[in-house]
């Protein structure tokens, strides 16, 4: 799959020198721009959905918003009156509302982050709102207060002069791009992302749909670079998604393996001599344990953030349940960061962890 992804990026790079190129004429140009961005968009809703055994939802919604978004501009750019050309921009309008909707979804999967259902459903009603009005030009003036056509070499752009409800989608546009920001943000502070490289492909998927959106909003620009922008988000995606499977998936085999029981009970440590207290610091380790706590102190250093959080979470007594619930993590997953755990340590089981770490008073 990774060298698929690395072939459909180096032949969309390709196509898009010949059709920039080799081929005469600005409106041959920009037609064929936009049909290869249309095949590849087709092409990768294909590609994923033959080597994808568990479909995701909001990917199939991804995949699909993006081949309507550049559908609509190659239709866009090759009609021939003006209730062709609106109809065209409804339909990448389709798209276009619907991607950034699907893009967080995605977002907010990865990064860990649950969304309510009101939640969902509310934004579902604010894209469906948007797109109405964003509809509308030809029957209302509410979006475009005037709108006409303008064929310049062959290519077909509308001319707009925006109506009062235009700024809708400005802001539709900037509440989703902070919301997906803040679901980055938020779960690199929680330590939700598996690494920092995950976090910077997020990151990257964002802005450079932002940077592109507005310099399409302030350079006048006879070409729909979005389109061009779309197709390499939703390879990011697809190849941060793919990465995470296959994590997972290592994870899952790692745990199903992993014989520790992590159902133990925690129970206190308590002096030999005295049952009823607990050993403290000034309790004397024997000299053949030395070797045993010098591992255990030094493993704490090596543990990486979210097994220390483990760690901390067994000596404070937190069940099995409440640290899968707390870090979000399924039980195969937890099993898997015990052995890591238990490995650094020393240590065979967590009551072993917990009494060793009473006795050395950490």
């Amino acid at each position: 799959m990774k060298k698929l992804l690395i072939t459909f990026s180096s032949l969309l790079f390709l196509f898009l020198l010949a059709g920039c190129n080799t081929i005469e004429g600005k409106a041959v140009g920009l037609s064929i721009i936009y049909g290869i961005m249309a095949v590849f968009s087709l092409l990768l809703l294909v590609l994923y959905c033959c080597l994808t055994i568990k479909k995701e939802p909001w990917f199939l919604a991804l995949f699909s918003s993006v081949l309507i978004v550049n559908v609509g501009y190659l239709a866009l750019a090759v009609s021939s009156t003006l209730a062709e050309a609106l109809w065209a921009n409804r339909i990448s309008y389709l798209g276009s509302v619907c991607l950034p909707l699907s893009m967080l979804m995605i977002i907010l999967n990865v990064c860990k982050v649950k969304s309510r259902k009101w939640g969902t459903l509310l934004l579902i009603c604010f894209s469906a709102f948007v797109l109405f009005i964003a509809i509308t030009p030809g029957y209302l003036d509410i979006y475009y207060r005037e709108v006409s056509l303008e064929i310049l070499d062959g290519v077909s752009t509308l001319q707009k002069i925006y109506g009062p409800w235009h700024f809708l989608y400005y802001i539709y546009l900037f509440s989703y791009f902070g919301l997906m920001i803040v679901a980055i943000a938020y779960s690199i502070a929680q330590k939700r992302l598996e690494s920092t490289g995950h976090a910077a492909i997020l990151t990257i998927a964002v802005f450079v749909n932002i940077g592109v959106w507005l310099m399409e909003q302030f350079v006048d620009i006879n070409f729909e670079i979005l389109s061009v922008s779309y197709v390499i988000t939703e390879m990011f995606l697809l190849g941060l998604h793919i990465l995470l499977k296959e994590q997972a998936r290592r994870i899952t085999n790692i745990g199903t393996s992993d014989n520790i029981n992590i159902t133990d009970e925690l129970l206190p440590v308590q002096s030999p001599d005295n049952p009823s207290s607990t050993l403290t610091a000034d309790t004397t380790i024997p000299s053949t344990d030395e070797e045993m706590y010098n591992q255990f102190i030094a493993g704490i250093a090596s543990l990486t953030p979210t097994e220390l959080s483990i760690f901390r979470f067994y000596l404070d007594q937190k069940s099995t349940k409440e640290i899968m619930v707390m870090l979000n993590i399924k039980e195969n997953t937890l099993k898997f960061h015990n052995k890591n755990i238990y490995g650094k340590l020393g240590v065979s089981s967590r009551k072993q962890l917990v009494s060793i770490a009473q006795k050395i008073n950490y």
